[in-house]
């Protein structure tokens, strides 16, 4: 171990020798500290950060945990996690050791991120309080099971917020239908609502939706994978839980339609994005349905409920369709630029979707 100052830089220099955890020694090296005290400190840090030692800052030990679950987690988890552990644990907790955080603290800490408030001004959601204390919690139970803290000081205090929502919003049939007259000028914003709501798709799972993923002599939709937009590039991952890989049936008239908007797409290949939008795209596009319906607005994810609620209208039983919605009753990247697509042709067409689609759905209620 040693720290060194480098006379063309000026700043200091450390160099120490550890073992792995397969016992294979090791060399690090770490330059550009301003002082010779801040090197020694970042020193002392990462040797106790591999010998594993739960006298290692907090701030250190989420490197470490970071590390041990990257494997384990899909990446829009790890983004997400990784969000709120550095925007709303660390700067509370990240200077204290991790043997050191107590039952206290931690009730501190929770008092703090209960006052604070998005940009807007509001008050966090309790869903969102509770995803928070999660991340702090499974952090705490990985140094408990592997690092030889004695004790989760969380079991003490409990956590906030609530495990689900206390309402649940969804659109009625009539209220979709209304919300489709006002966007059928756009046909991409058109077609994703169509497959959000008829498929009860998930928002990362219609996006990430090819031409091969459609059958449509059968009338089958194969939901087997997810899209985000990350880091400014498109990435495809696997879906969110195995239960979420299924294939699903298709309305007849939802059929006519993705055939008909295919039809616009010049040159539309097999593995193509035929819908090549992200959220940011359909967000203002479901404030704007909203209000030209007149209906109350609500989130994407919610016509995933309207879909259930749909169903449920229609007389399924609950575990059909949560096989259908992909849910437990109990890396490749393709970008794709956005397409100018005519709307005057496709416009009509969706017209008279809109009209054999309540005739179904009458003469089911009716059969």
């Amino acid at each position: 171990m040693s720290v060194s100052k480098d006379p063309e830089r000026g700043a200091f220099c450390v160099q120490c020798r550890y073992r792995d955890w397969t016992g294979e020694p090791k060399k690090k090296t770490k330059r550009g500290f301003k002082t010779e005290k801040e090197a020694r400190k970042w020193e002392f840090e990462f040797l106790k950060r591999m010998e594993g030692a739960p006298t290692m800052l907090f701030s250190g030990f989420y490197e470490v945990y970071a590390e041990d679950t990257k494997m384990r987690l899909r990446q829009t988890t790890r983004e997400t996690k990784a969000n709120m552990i550095e925007s709303k644990i660390l700067p509370f907790l990240g200077h204290k050791r991790l043997n050191e955080i107590t039952a206290l603290d931690i009730l501190n800490w929770e008092n703090e991120i209960m006052a604070m408030r998005t940009s807007n001004g509001l008050e966090y959601s309790q869903t969102y309080l509770h995803s928070i204390c999660n991340q702090l919690s499974a952090m705490l139970n990985h140094a408990v099971r592997y690092y030889g803290l004695d004790s989760n000081p969380m079991v003490r205090v409990g956590k906030i917020g609530s495990k689900q929502a206390d309402e649940t919003s969804f659109w009625t049939k009539e209220e979709c239908l209304r919300f489709s007259r006002e966007v059928m000028d756009k046909p991409q914003s058109f077609i994703a609502f169509e497959l959000l709501y008829w498929c009860g798709l998930r928002l990362g799972e219609m996006l990430a939706l090819t031409p091969a993923d459609f059958d449509f002599t059968n009338k089958r939709l194969s939901a087997a994978k997810s899209y985000q937009r990350m880091h400014r590039e498109d990435v495809i991952t696997v879906p969110k839980t195995p239960k979420s890989v299924r294939t699903i049936v298709m309305p007849s008239f939802l059929v006519d339609e993705v055939i008909d908007f295919m039809k616009y797409i010049p040159d539309l290949r097999n593995f193509d994005r035929p819908v090549p939008v992200t959220k940011s795209f359909l967000h203002p596009e479901m404030d704007r349905g909203s209000k030209a319906a007149g209906i109350k607005r609500i989130r994407i994810h919610d016509l995933r409920h309207s879909h259930v609620s749909l169903f449920i209208e229609l007389g399924y039983s609950a575990v059909v369709d949560g096989a259908r919605h992909g849910t437990c009753s109990e890396h490749g990247t393709a970008v794709l630029g956005l397409r100018r697509l005519p709307r005057n042709g496709f416009l009509s067409l969706s017209r008279r979707y809109l009209c054999a689609r309540e005739e179904a759905l009458e003469a089911h209620r009716r059969g």
